[in-house]
């Protein structure tokens, strides 16, 4: 099976981000799209303030925070920043999940 989850610097530390199936339903019934809809809008910068910040939350809870750490993660380091900032890791964390990682990254940890 491959990878999907993705590792990156975000606030405080370095995180893991991971999207489970039961977290994906999450995700669609919080920004009210399909997960091909809403990769479709956050790659096309055709994105709500909510897909962003929902993806980023809803995948550190994948990648083993609690939801309320999570919650306070975003409170403090996404809702106020410029988008410019996140919308990145979402994209990284989107693709992923869609692409899994290329093998020589996901042979490296």
């Amino acid at each position: 099976m491959s990878d999907t989850s993705h590792t990156a610097y975000f606030g405080d530390a370095e995180y893991t981000f991971r999207f489970t199936s039961e977290l994906i339903f999450e995700l669609e019934r919080k920004t009210g799209a399909g997960i091909g809809q809403l990769c479709t809008r956050v790659f096309a910068n055709a994105f709500t303030h909510t897909d962003l910040l929902e993806t980023i939350r809803l995948s550190l809870v994948g990648g083993g925070v609690a939801p309320k750490r999570a919650d306070e993660l975003i409170a403090t380091y996404a809702v106020g920043r410029p988008l410019i900032e996140i919308q990145p890791l979402a994209i990284a964390i989107l693709e992923a999940r869609w692409l899994g990682k290329p093998k020589h990254e996901a042979a490296r940890g």
